[in-house]
């Protein structure tokens, strides 16, 4: 199957979450159905891209045979018109190109490509590393800075350098550097997308072309709306909606790992039937479903709970 690609200005949708990964309720397999009913329900509210086998997917823990079958599987819930995107970096050079072209023909539209974590390598070396995994498929590539989690931010002439490539199109950005962002785009062809939900409208006002969100498990409508109103220009009703998703930022993103805040908030809103993570992650306590539960009953506009 064949999925039209989004205009130039949006290679990769619009308003996109970066997906959990369901598991058995022992952990021990993947839950390929749960799956495909969190594709789904994404789908219906807002959801135009989904990235899969990311940080809140807990990639470290899958296996590549798991992270294949979840995108085969999650292609087949949601057709052909929706963006999908797998997560294929890793601080392995090696095994992220043999992770790449195990997703070269799994009907994806591009793939997540996040600055080697843990090995803090030269920018040099992560150059070589991001075009060595671009240059393994014809997947076009979102960049992925996040220095909270892998120690080292990708430097201006860096992102320069990278846009140069003909499939590095877009950067995930979760370091929270507007000024940057407002150079680059000057400066090069690269497309940004807001990895924070908590700066999501900032992102829009600077000219991001989208989002890959989290709170988007659970308030993708909201987000859409959101979106929507920055590309029509009404700021003063973007502004509102932002105010409506600020609770439930705070509520997903703050108190716990958003992988366990997310799957905890689809289980009370009925989508999950548990919210079994994988070690090291630990799920949320009574304590923690309990405030989760709250503050989310106190939104409009969201799905919902059970």
């Amino acid at each position: 199957m064949t999925v039209q690609p989004a205009p130039a200005a949006r290679p990769f949708g619009t308003v996109g979450t970066a997906m959990v990964t369901p598991f058995s309720e022992d952990g021990e397999k993947l839950d390929l159905e749960a799956a495909q009913a969190v594709a789904a329900h994404l789908v219906a509210h807002g959801n135009d891209c989904l990235v899969l086998n990311g940080t809140t997917g807990e990639s470290p823990t899958t296996s590549d045979a798991e992270k294949v079958a979840l995108v085969r599987a999650v292609r087949e819930a949601v057709g052909p018109g929706i963006t999908l995107l797998a997560g294929v970096g890793s601080n392995d050079t090696r095994h992220s190109i043999e992770l790449a072209r195990a997703h070269a023909d799994l009907d994806l539209q591009g793939v997540l490509v996040v600055t080697p974590y843990y090995s803090k390598p030269s920018q040099e070396g992560i150059i070589a590393h991001t075009e060595q995994v671009a240059d393994a498929t014809e997947l076009p590539v979102l960049l992925y800075d996040i220095p909270g989690r892998s120690g080292v931010p990708l430097a201006h002439e860096t992102l320069l350098r990278l846009a140069q490539h003909e499939r590095i199109l877009a950067v995930k950005d979760a370091k929270g550097d507007l000024q940057q962002a407002a150079l680059i785009t000057a400066q090069s062809d690269l497309v940004y997308y807001s990895g924070e939900d908590a700066l999501n409208l900032a992102w829009l006002a600077v000219g991001a072309a989208g989002i890959v969100s989290v709170v988007g498990h659970v308030a993708g409508d909201l987000e859409a709306q959101m979106v929507a109103a920055v590309q029509a220009g009404d700021l003063p009703a973007a502004q509102q909606l932002n105010r409506r998703l600020a609770p439930v930022v705070e509520a997903v993103m703050t108190r716990m790992p958003g992988a366990v805040a997310a799957k905890t908030a689809l289980v009370l809103q009925g989508v999950l039937p548990h919210a079994t993570v994988r070690g090291p992650l630990a799920p949320a306590s009574a304590p923690q479903m309990a405030e989760l539960r709250e503050s989310l009953a106190a939104v409009e506009g969201i799905p919902p709970l059970v």
